[in-house]
């Protein structure tokens, strides 16, 4: 079976219909939750339809057709699509190329979702899953709504722009969420099959995107932005015929160099004090640290750099990841002859582990050394990360661009969602274990001696930290000149991570 066209967006009046149904049926999150229930909803995201497929069999509702129809990709009557899409009409949605005919029925050409957030409600339409087609993706398959792009809407910071830009489209996911805060937004992609359907979903959610087709950066050549975001192709791939290269996963190069180009290139195109937020992988080679190779990334582009990893996988684990990921199953030769190929390719470079994370870079506003700060962090974090990946470039901004006088200047606050932890064994008078913990943000746990537990004890925005340094010496029977460097390093840290505001 060979892929059928994205839908069309041109027949304005046609996907205004659409667009008057979905919302008329209550095709959102919290309506499609509520009729899946969290049995049906929990195994759909493990993706078993079954449960949610006896749900909507029974329903008997418009609701219960579209997600049907576009959610599960069942075979639908074409009584029941008519019913729930009265406006549009069966022939309108075979008009726009969002069903087609199967049987005494039509099946969905196309997934086609509501998806949002706390405050913004959208439809996007992408290729049909694995589970709605029941067969291996398409090499040109356009990704929906998934983990990565999630991922990236979550930490992308927000603040309020002129110009953004979205590397690698795909169905238009970040761009919809760009529109929230960007007056201006141009999307990307090498595929015509990616950038079809992020015309239509621009079409069906009212909002106007300038479109543009080619590798990377290559559209936007000699253009600035003030922030840019990539959800790019950056899974590490073999080069060899044994690997399918599917175009939303695979950017045609060995190893990371996709990441590693994009971190060196992609400052000539922001702003002074423009953002750049996107994901990516990296190689960790014999037994070196995953740092020294970001970091070589990041060496003389000028940029500062806040990239965080948040998982990491040894060479197996990724290659049954990525093997899996096109619909090939473990007892397939196809798959064991996948899974050989990543071995082999990691084994050719001596790779141990591969990193994922988050990559946040700035265009300084002035002539100063850029900072560049590569942290681990693997646990929970809040969600959205976006405003605390916003405030973080902002406080380590701060801190780059001034002196530690005037650091110890400044009437520092803990921050609200911080709380301390003392442990002691029985019998103890003091503390053994002095904990410093963030709820919100990264959710940093940071371990304080005695004069840094004082230090923070203090700091409700009265007293300057230079005068509470002092002050800690004389208490402690300290010499402040031996005190002050240890505590102005905590200080940054805390400052830079939100736990000092």
């Amino acid at each position: 079976m060979t892929s059928t066209p994205p839908p069309a967006c041109t027949d304005t009046a046609l996907i205004g219909a659409l667009r008057s149904d979905l919302a008329a049926a209550g095709y959102t999150v919290e309506g499609v939750n509520q009729l899946l229930g969290p049995l049906a909803g929990a195994a759909l995201a493990r993706e078993q339809v079954l449960p949610a497929q006896r749900v909507t069999a029974s329903a008997g509702t418009p609701l219960a057709t579209l997600v049907r129809l576009f959610g599960l990709g069942d075979a639908v009557d074409t009584d029941d699509v008519a019913t729930a899409l009265p406006s549009l009409g069966l022939q309108g949605a075979q008009a726009l190329g969002l069903v087609r005919d199967q049987g005494p029925g039509v099946v969905a050409t196309c997934d086609l979702r509501p998806y949002g957030e706390e405050h913004h409600a959208w439809w996007v339409a992408s290729d049909l899953a694995e589970i709605a087609t029941r067969e291996p993706l398409h090499e040109d398959h356009v990704l929906g709504i998934g983990g990565a792009s999630t991922t990236l809407a979550s930490w992308t910071p927000r603040p309020v722009v002129g110009r953004a830009l979205d590397i690698g489209t795909g169905c238009g996911v970040q761009a919809l969420h760009l529109g929230t805060h960007a007056g201006h937004i141009t999307v990307t992609d090498l595929s015509e099959r990616a950038l079809d359907y992020a015309r239509f979903n621009a079409a069906l959610n009212g909002v106007t995107w300038e479109v543009v087709g080619g590798s990377m950066l290559d559209p936007v050549a000699g253009q600035q932005f003030e922030l840019i975001v990539s959800n790019p192709p950056f899974v590490i791939t073999p080069r060899t015929p044994d690997v399918p290269l599917f175009e939303y996963r695979d950017g045609g190069a060995a190893g990371d160099a996709i990441v590693a180009d994009l971190v060196r290139s992609i400052g000539d195109h922001l702003v002074p004090g423009g953002i750049a937020q996107f994901l990516g992988n990296w190689e960790v080679v014999g037994d070196a640290d995953w740092r020294d190779r970001v970091r070589g990334w990041v060496e003389g582009t000028g940029l500062d750099a806040w990239i965080v990893q948040r998982d990491v996988q040894d060479p197996a684990e990724y290659a049954e990841t990525w093997a899996r990921d096109g619909g090939h199953h473990s007892a397939t030769v196809e798959f064991s002859t996948m899974y050989a190929a990543w071995l082999d390719d990691f084994a050719s470079r001596d790779v141990t582990a591969v990193g994922f994370g988050v990559v946040t870079l700035q265009r300084p506003l002035g002539d100063r050394a850029p900072f560049v700060h590569l942290d681990e962090v693997g646990g929970p974090v809040a969600s959205p990360m976006g405003p605390h990946i916003l405030a973080g470039i902002r406080a380590r901004t701060w801190l780059a661009e001034h002196t530690e006088d005037e650091l110890l200047s400044v009437e520092w606050s803990v921050a609200p969602d911080v709380t301390e932890e003392r442990h002691s064994r029985p019998g103890d008078e003091d503390p053994s274990v002095i904990l410093l913990r963030q709820g919100g943000g990264l959710r940093r746990t940071v371990r304080l001696d005695t004069a840094g537990a004082a230090l923070l004890s203090v700091c409700d925005g009265t007293l300057a930290a230079g005068a509470a340094i002092g002050a800690i010496a004389l208490l402690l029977d300290v010499d402040e000149r031996e005190l002050r460097p240890s505590l102005v390093e905590l200080l940054r840290v805390l400052v830079a991570d939100g736990l000092l505001t």
